[in-house]
């Protein structure tokens, strides 16, 4: 009987010691994840960072602090922000970082996830009150660039590492609506205008060389005369016509073609061959009578100075 009692005590025990190593290895062995790190403390002292897989703690000696190493996504809370040209703005913003040292994010900073979201609200409030608002809208991506190389430089001592920073939002009172919409109607009258002008110029560049070209070539000019008789004289309505530049049959040929052109509720128009048939026979007519008022005037001169003489 006796030798039952320490047999049942001598299992007791056994169990226990079982029970406490079981504890003990549950404690002291640690899976870690390849994206994390696990730093180590002993006795109070920085052992170093461990991992990734499986690794093993003295029990009540070490203790380990898990860091998460993948990205981070802050959001910034939206911030009130005055410009430097006095125009008030709410801006938000969205930052990515990571840790790239473990021991330094645990032990030279208590939440480097607060720490990180504070310093990134101070900086953006700091930053855009030193733009306007102009280049908040055209240059934003400036603007993100120097936001995430402060926020880096900052943060470089607490073993974060800032990715990414983008602002993602700016909001505008009701009157900046306004007075943008006026702005943006003003300066797109002013591209019209300019475009006009330039049109203009071009036009005109182009009608001084036409003339250029016309004053050296007065057959050109002829025919492009007579085109434009042709044009008017088919339109059938009243043109004003006035002297000078070396067509004073205008009126004369003008009045033939508006004699011989059809109404055009009587029938077709006469083909271009025949228009021009009869223009052809109308500027002879009217050349040989120039040239018998011409011969009229000559022979009145000769005759006055014979008179004279």
């Amino acid at each position: 009987m006796l030798f039952l009692q320490l047999a049942f005590g001598e299992m007791i025990g056994i169990g226990i010691a079982v029970i406490v190593v079981v504890i003990i290895l549950v404690s002291a062995i640690r899976v870690i994840r390849e994206y994390e790190r696990a730093v180590v403390f002993r006795l109070g002292r920085l052992i170093g960072a461990k991992g990734p897989g499986l690794i093993i703690l003295v029990p009540i000696i070490d203790k380990a602090v898990k860091v998460d190493l993948r990205v981070v996504t802050l959001d910034v809370p939206r911030q009130r922000i005055i410009t430097l040209d006095n125009v008030t703005v709410d801006v938000d913003a969205v930052i990515y970082l990571r840790v790239a040292d473990a021991s330094d994010a645990v032990i030279r900073v208590n939440d480097y996830l607060l720490a990180s979201s504070l310093l990134a609200q101070t900086t953006l409030r700091d930053l855009i009150g030193q733009v306007t608002f102009d280049d908040i809208l055209s240059k934003r991506e400036d603007l993100n660039k120097r936001m995430q190389a402060v926020l880096d430089a900052a943060t470089d001592p607490w073993g974060v590492k800032v990715t990414t920073v983008a602002i993602r939002d700016v909001t505008l009172p009701e009157n900046m609506h306004r007075a943008i919409a006026k702005q943006a109607e003003a300066e797109r009258e002013k591209r019209g205008r300019i475009i006009i002008a330039e049109g203009e110029l071009k036009a005109a560049e182009k009608m001084s060389q036409a003339a250029t070209y016309y004053t050296q070539n007065m057959a050109a000019m002829r025919l492009r005369e007579l085109q434009t008789w042709t044009e008017v004289a088919r339109e059938r309505n009243m043109v004003v016509v006035t002297g000078g530049g070396g067509s004073d049959d205008l009126g004369t040929m003008i009045g033939f073609l508006k004699r011989y052109m059809p109404d055009p509720s009587s029938g077709p128009p006469p083909s271009d061959a025949d228009l021009r048939m009869m223009i052809r026979q109308e500027l002879m007519r009217l050349s040989q009578g120039s040239e018998r008022r011409e011969a009229r005037g000559e022979s009145r001169s000769e005759g006055g100075i014979a008179e004279g003489v």
